[in-house]
This record gives structure tokens, sequence and C-alpha cells, in this order.
């Protein structure tokens, strides 16, 4: 264990930091971007490249997918060979991967740029938040340091469907993808220059098969709980999250057996660190499934079209980006307890309003009520990061970054396989066909809103219109009982977060040498 000796003075980060944090923010800022501008692309690539329905999946998913899959592996790798370097490699990879994808000339070709994409992009997060922690080793400006970093990644999913509107207006479906390269190379010009290089200097050799285990574990769960969102229980969903469970404790087993694991297991003794991680997971449990459910809303219930419905979820995005900011700064005066807990509190309440909107006139009650969602859960998402790092010795800071976005990524994805089945459950009960609904259109209605909405452009309009109202309203059913369960969820754990961190002040990580010297730092101070 690495002892910290609070008695030394905490070293400030300067004008240099601080400028390699903006550096630092334009790759994270471009991977939201990444996750959230396909989607509006989709019809246009979908018009020229023909994908088949499951290449079409593939599409959309494998980006995530591997971003998920890799980021244990990469944020162990940063800390062996150096976060800088990871960081840099992998941006050229990410630039590469951008190019041959705007110019994809099939399906095929799509999906394996996508997943290069998604590699690429797994090595970005952990080395940026693990930079951050090296870089400022004042608890103070850590806080704010991560909070910006985690600022910049939400500002990127609110501004991916409006840039991505812009864009498909003016260019082919393809611009899309150009954003991640002018980025990446202003990365690589600066990066060597701002950036200090950072790495575990007592590292062992990477474990292949624990490589390999990560994936078997991360990949088939995400793909199940994935699979559990679209479709429902299946034998296909259910196996393979099995798949991921089984595979997951032999990874276990194999990490308490080596020297140097591929993740330690023993960061999870910290009570702090596995309980922030909890309280993220939680965080992205309850918004991945109100997402899931807005996006449908303000489309099918709304009627708006995907760009108008991003537009929307600007502001919501907006909030969480000033209640981030606002975080560090109100923790130090009322504690880190106070703000996770009230945070999460008010975005309980937050979805509690949401419960009160209807199939009609409910677009102020939903947006409203996901600002105030938003505003609490922003201070909470960068304390509990800034939490799980700080609570790691610095040599394991790429690790531990990577498993905070491991715990979102599962959270988030646990969210939407869970209430979103649950939230179609509901409006499959709820839902009542109106008579002279033809069978097989009664089942597409049944199936979800979406279908509902095909059916009803088939029928007269005597059919279509009770047909089309009675799936609103069950919809709404649904939508309402996840925003309880999200409600729920939210009030309870905040008691747990003011009860386990009202008492917390972030530890000042331990002296870390550097791989390079002050003689070659001096000419850059200057």
């Amino acid at each position: 264990m690495t002892t910290i000796d609070t008695s030394a003075p905490v070293e400030r980060a300067g004008k240099r930091e601080w400028i390699g944090l903006a550096v630092l923010a334009l790759p994270t800022l471009l991977l939201a971007l990444d996750m959230s501008v396909l989607y509006l692309a989709l019809p246009h690539l979908a018009a020229d490249l023909q994908p088949t329905s499951t290449q079409l999946l593939w599409i959309t998913d494998i980006y995530g997918f591997m971003v998920a899959g890799f980021l244990i592996t990469m944020g162990t790798l940063g800390d062996r060979i150096g976060r800088r370097k990871l960081l840099m490699i992998g941006a050229v990879f990410f630039a590469a991967a951008s190019v041959a994808a705007a110019w994809a000339t099939s399906a095929e070709m799509l999906i394996a740029t996508r997943t290069a994409l998604g590699i690429a992009g797994a090595t970005l997060m952990p080395s940026t938040l693990g930079l951050i922690t090296n870089m400022f080793k004042d608890p103070k400006q850590r806080g704010v340091a991560i909070a910006v970093w985690m600022s910049c990644f939400m500002g990127g999913t609110a501004l991916g469907p409006a840039i991505g509107g812009v864009l498909l207006e003016a260019f082919w479906w393809g611009s899309v993808f150009l954003l991640g390269v002018p980025v990446m190379v202003l990365l690589l010009a600066t990066g060597p220059i701002l950036l200090p290089e950072h790495r575990n200097p007592d590292a062992g050799r990477l474990d292949l098969v624990s490589v390999g285990l990560s994936l078997g574990t991360i990949l088939p769960a995400i793909y199940g709980l994935k699979d559990l969102a679209k479709d429902g229980v299946s034998v296909t969903a259910i196996v393979a999250i099995v798949v991921g469970v089984a595979v997951g404790v032999a990874f276990a087993r194999r990490q308490l057996r080596l020297t140097d694991p591929l993740l330690d297991l023993r960061l999870f003794q910290n009570k702090r660190f596995t309980s922030a991680l909890g309280i993220f997971s939680v965080g992205g449990f309850a918004m991945g499934g109100i997402f899931l459910f807005v996006s449908q809303y303000l489309q099918l219930v709304e009627g708006l079209s995907p760009l108008q419905a991003g537009l929307w979820l600007v502001p919501p995005s907006v909030a969480m980006i000033g209640g981030t900011m606002f975080g560090p700064a109100l923790s130090q005066r009322v504690g880190a307890g106070w703000v996770i807990g009230g945070g999460m509190a008010l975005a309980g309440i937050g979805l509690l309003v949401m419960t009160q909107a209807g199939a009609t006139g409910g677009l102020g009650l939903i947006v409203g009520g996901l600002i105030v969602a938003t505003v609490g859960l922003g201070p909470g998402a960068a304390l509990t990061a800034d939490i799980v790092v700080s609570s790691a010795p610095p040599e394991k800071a790429g690790s531990a970054a990577s498993v905070s976005e491991t715990s979102g990524e599962f959270g988030i994805a646990f969210g939407i396989a869970a209430l979103g089945s649950l939230g179609t459950a509901v409006y499959r009960s709820e839902l009542t066909i109106p008579d002279g609904t033809p069978a097989e259109l009664t089942a597409a209605a049944q199936d979800s809103l979406a279908g509902a909405s095909v059916a009803a452009a088939q029928l007269p309009g005597d059919v279509a219109a009770p047909l089309l109202e009675a799936a609103r309203e069950a919809f709404m059913t649904g939508l309402n009982t996840v925003a309880s369960i999200g409600s729920v969820a939210m009030i309870a754990f905040a008691v747990v977060g003011v009860v386990l961190f009202r008492r917390f002040q972030p530890a000042t990580p331990a002296p870390e040498t550097p791989d390079v010297t002050d003689a070659e730092l001096e000419p850059v101070a200057a």
C-alpha cells in the first residue's frame, strides 16, 4: 500500500498543466461526439451502402462494444508503457480509422472501421483521466480538472446530434466521421510538448490470457444486456450473459494468482473505491433507461424530427455540465457526501416530475424534469470519478480510471436492458387494440410504439387515430413506471452517498517519478 505523507506540501498545477488539460479535453469531447453523431447519419448511409438489418445493428453497436471491452486492457496497458505514449498511439489509429470510415464503400468495411475506432477510442478515456490524476496533485485542482474533463464528455453527447445535423445538411454521411481527424492531429502535435509521461516503473508484462478473459467477460455481458433491451428475454441474451459471468469468474481467479495482474482486484478492498463505483453505476442505470424512453417520446409521441429531438436534449446536457462544474467548489464548502447524496436526491425529484407527464401536453414536464435530474447528477458524477482515481495508488491511475468507465458502461447497458424491458412489458399490458385492426398489424402494434406508428400508417383514419392514441397512452404509462423506479433508486442511493462520503476528503497522491527529467521540462517551462 502506498504511504501518503500528508504533511508534505502539495505541488500545485501551473499554466502548462491547465493548457495540457485543454489538450486532453479534445479527445474526450470527440469520443462522446462519435457515440452520438452516428444515429442521425444512419438513414443516409443505409441508402448508400444498403446494409442488411443485422449489419445496420452492428454498425451502430460495434463501436460501443469495443470501447467497453478494451477499457480495462487499455487502462492497464497505459500504466505499463506510459499513458501519454498510449494516448498518442490511439490518436494515430483513431484518425486513420476515421478517414477509412468516412469513405467506406460497403457495410462490411464500415463495420470493420467502426471496430477499429472502438479499440482506438478505448485508449482515450483511461489515458486522459489517468494523466489528469498525475498532472493535478492538489485535490482541489484535481477536482476541478476532472469536472472539466467530464463536462467535455457530456458536452460531446449534447452537441453530437446538432453538429451531425449541420454536417448532413451540407455534406455526405461520411463527414460525421472526419470530425476526429483535426482533433487527433492537434493532439499529436501538442501532446508531446504539453503532456508529461507517466507509467508504473514496476509493472510486469501484459498477460495476454487475462486480456482474452476480460474481453470474454465484458463483450458477451454487454451484448446480452443490449439484446434484452432490443428483443426482450431470449435464449441468446441469457446465454451471452451467463457466458460473460462464467468467464468473469475465471478472469477474477487468474488475477488473484498473478504477480502482475491485468486488473488489481485489491482495489476493490477499498470501501470508498467500491462505493463510488456503485453510485456511479446506479446513476448510469437510471439515466440509461430514462434516455431510452425520452428519445422515443420526443419523436414518436411529440412527432419531432431526429434533429429537433436532439436539440431538445441539449438543455438537459448543458444543465448537467453546469452541475458538474459547480460540484467541486460546493464539495469544499459542504462536503463530498452532501453534494453526492443531495445531487442524487435532486435527480430523484426530477424523475418524479417526469412521472406526471401524459401523452398530450407533457413536453414541458419531460424536459423540465430531465433538466432537474441532470443538474443533480452532474456534481456526483465528477466527484465519484475523483474518489475512484484518488483511492488508487498513482501508478494504477489508468487501471482505476478504466474500471470507473467500465462500471458506467455496465450501468447504462443494464439500465437500458432492465428498465427498457420493464417499460416494454408495461406498454404491452396497457395497450388496448381498437376493433378493426388486422391481426398482422396488431402484432406490430403490440411490439412497440414504433410498430404501432407503422401499423397506423397502413390503417384508415377511423382506426388509426384510436390505435395511435392508445399506443401513446400505454407508452407513457411505461415511461412513468421507469421514471418512478429510477427516482426510488436515486433517492435510496442518495442516503448511501451521504452516509459513506460525508467526511470524505480527496487523498493527495503520493509522488510519482515521471519518465521525463527536470532538464527536459525546463525549456518547456521557460
